[in-house]
């Protein structure tokens, strides 16, 4: 009897036992679970969700922009675009419904890019002379000096495009324009009696004339020397004799 007493107690005991391990075993999972939702928010809060989706789409954008730039809007098929990329053409057409969404994209994704960095060097030009010059570079730069004449093809291939891009253009250079002339005049570079909102449309227009291959065929001329030129020519014309010893400074240093 006494045996079956000590049976049924060490049984309870061992119940007993189990069900704290249990227990126990149990808080330990529930802590475990808890620290890793802790660490999820942790990392949510420091490191931001990222959207696949939108950065396979500015990739896309990216290359296509180099392969625009370098070969030409009518050049580049997307059957190249997915060949550079090493994707297919279907993924590219998740993002973009045709070629031409694709050009939109492209080409006011650039435009966004210039118009940051044009301000960059605004914000940050020890006059207006040397800003007019530093933008010249920048914008040669990024390009490509326009060796596959972009602006040429998108106003012939993607009008549409090319006209919403030109007012634009149009809307960003004048506002940069008329600032940089009023700074001009301010520190006496500029003469003070021009007429600010007239040669700010004159210089756009100027600007975006030389790039008309019909009249200055880039056999002939190049777009750097295009440039070059009619940023002197413009120059020239609105500069003080304080700003000519600027302005000349700036062509025997480009010239040497």
């Amino acid at each position: 009897m006494k045996r079956i007493r000590v049976g049924i107690v060490l049984l309870k005991a061992s119940n007993k036992n189990k069900g704290i391990a249990q227990i126990n075993t149990l808080s330990i999972l529930f802590n475990i679970k808890k620290s890793l939702k802790l660490r999820k928010l942790f990392l949510f809060l420091k490191f931001p969700v990222v959207h696949l989706p939108e950065i396979m789409r500015k990739k896309i954008i990216h290359t296509t922009e180099n392969l625009f730039l370098n070969l030409g809007f009518k050049s580049v098929t997307m059957d190249d675009i997915a060949h550079e990329m090493g994707i297919s053409k279907k993924t590219i057409y998740v993002h973009f419904a045709n070629k031409t969404k694709l050009v939109e994209a492209v080409s006011f994704s650039l435009f966004d890019m210039i118009c940051t960095g044009i301000d960059g060097i605004c914000n940050n030009s020890n006059n207006p002379i040397e800003e007019l010059y530093d933008i010249k570079m920048f914008v040669m730069h990024h390009l490509k000096s326009e060796k596959s004449s972009p602006q040429f093809q998108l106003k012939k291939y993607y009008p549409q495009i090319h006209a919403s891009l030109h007012l634009k253009q149009f809307e960003k250079m004048h506002d940069s324009v008329k600032a940089s002339l009023q700074k001009g005049i301010e520190t006496e570079l500029f003469r003070p009696n021009i007429d600010i909102d007239f040669i700010s449309r004159m210089y756009f227009n100027g600007m975006t004339g030389i790039k008309d291959h019909s009249i200055f065929p880039l056999e002939t001329f190049s777009m750097n020397y295009l440039m070059e030129s009619y940023l002197e020519y413009h120059l020239r014309a609105i500069v003080t004799e304080k700003g000519l010893d600027i302005l000349n400074k700036f062509i025997t240093t480009n010239q040497s």
